[in-house]
């Protein structure tokens, strides 16, 4: 989960032009006080507290929060600062959607999916997901979640498990996959029954598989449960070739989902999430970014300070593996579609509730505006930097060479402090 994602990510929506078409600011980091909004304050003390030198004396919470060196979820320098700044990005967003600012708000530093309220997990920390819904449920009675990573969702559907206010709707692989969630049986409990939505998939999933079944299962979801407000996590590790997924959708097709989504017209947060072929997801969010923006962009890409990123063809879009198998046959997938569809014949309508007055807001700071001057050249920390192992032109390419924690680490903060910038597209 390099934040160095995001410094490609940056550079191509500069290079493309798109910045122009939007507002961009630079977000608040979230204070501790706003992150305890969903997650306990014995784990957000504990992040706050821990590093690499003195994680040892936390042993006990390090495996109490599935932190630490042998997990998914390594202690770097700054991990804490890193958890604020996308979060406050996702938190921006959501309040500003909230108060009519923009229709669609952009934090690809989010998407976070799988942080639990008392533990890391997958590469996550904090939900920032979780707090941005929190947030958008102030004002809306009802918002929709849709998550196209290539993993469950499964640390958005364990919070809202028992709300009929928050439905989750997740397309991901399912079987012997992390996180091992997301049966088509998992439905909600209590109030919330019905309200989880998993379409699991196999490998090898295509633009038109993906397309047959995305579709009419949002189209049915958005007829059914009315929401007033979307978010949407865009998971790059659904794309063709990524170094841990293991679906063959191209940009266009995720796009795809992304146009889709954004034709029904309603407030929508956007959110990045997985993706482990960094200069795919650049290509991906960037492409997203335009569709968001309704902009046509060239297959070109553009040149930028991470060209030689993308080598060999320099174009944005990607073709699929031909040798790759699609094992979702289309018996399989009629069937699970069916089957959600009779889930969702089960709830009595949308669910009303009551607003009479907004509770009040968990972000703790005092209304600013960060408006980005698109023509002010970024400070010194923001100019390019090439963490090790992130690029060679020899068998040891960035997408066949998994780099150590210490480089991994080193660069992470620096990579991530001034990208983790909340987009709108008015």
């Amino acid at each position: 989960m390099k934040p160095h994602r995001m410094k490609l990510t940056h550079h191509l929506v500069v290079n493309y032009d798109l910045y122009r078409k939007m507002d961009v600011f630079e977000p608040h980091w979230a204070s501790p006080e706003e992150i305890k909004a969903f997650h306990s304050p014995e784990y957000i003390d504990f992040l706050q507290r821990v590093t690499p030198t003195n994680q040892k004396e936390y042993a006990q919470e390090l495996q109490k929060f599935n932190c630490g060196e042998f997990t998914d979820c390594p202690i770097f320098d700054g991990v804490f600062d890193f958890c604020r700044i996308y979060s406050g990005g996702t938190l921006d967003a959501a309040h500003r959607l909230n108060h009519g600012l923009c229709d669609i708000a952009i934090n690809w530093a989010g998407g976070l999916h799988h942080a639990k309220k008392s533990e890391g997990s997958g590469f996550c920390y904090v939900n920032d997901i979780v707090l941005g819904i929190l947030e958008l449920l102030r004002y809306h009675p009802r918002v929709l979640y849709i998550d196209i990573d290539v993993h469950h969702g499964d640390g958005v559907e364990e919070a809202f498990y028992v709300t009929d206010r928050v439905m989750t709707v997740s397309f991901h692989k399912y079987g012997d996959f992390f996180p091992g969630t997301g049966d088509i049986k998992d439905l909600g409990a209590k109030n919330g029954k019905y309200y989880a939505v998993n379409f699991p998939l196999l490998s090898g999933m295509t633009d038109e598989s993906y397309k047959n079944i995305f579709k009419p299962v949002i189209a049915k979801v958005m007829e059914t449960f009315q929401p007033s407000a979307v978010v949407l996590q865009c998971g790059a590790d659904s794309l063709t070739g990524d170094r841990l997924g293991c679906f063959n959708v191209t940009t266009k097709g995720h796009g795809e989902c992304v146009d889709f989504v954004k034709s029904y017209g309603l407030p929508l947060l956007v959110l990045g999430g997985g993706g482990y072929t960094i200069r795919n997801v650049a290509r991906a969010w960037a492409y997203e970014t335009a569709v968001l923006l309704g902009e046509e962009v060239s297959n070109n890409i553009p040149y930028n300070d991470y060209f030689e990123y993308y080598a060999p063809s320099f174009k944005l879009h990607l073709d699929p593996d031909p040798e790759l198998e699609n094992a979702n046959s289309k018996d399989y997938m009629e069937d699970i579609k069916i089957r959600i569809f009779e889930n969702l014949r089960a709830l009595d309508g949308a669910p009303s509730v009551q607003m009479a007055q907004a509770p009040p807001s968990i972000l703790t700071r005092e209304e600013d505006e960060d408006a980005v001057d698109p023509d002010t050249r970024a400070p010194e920390h923001d100019n390019r930097r090439q963490p090790e192992a992130e690029f060679y032109t020899n068998e040891n390419d960035q997408d066949q060479c998994e780099p150590s924690n210490t480089e991994k680490d080193s660069n992470q903060m620096d990579a991530d402090r001034t990208s983790a910038t909340s987009m709108e597209v008015d």
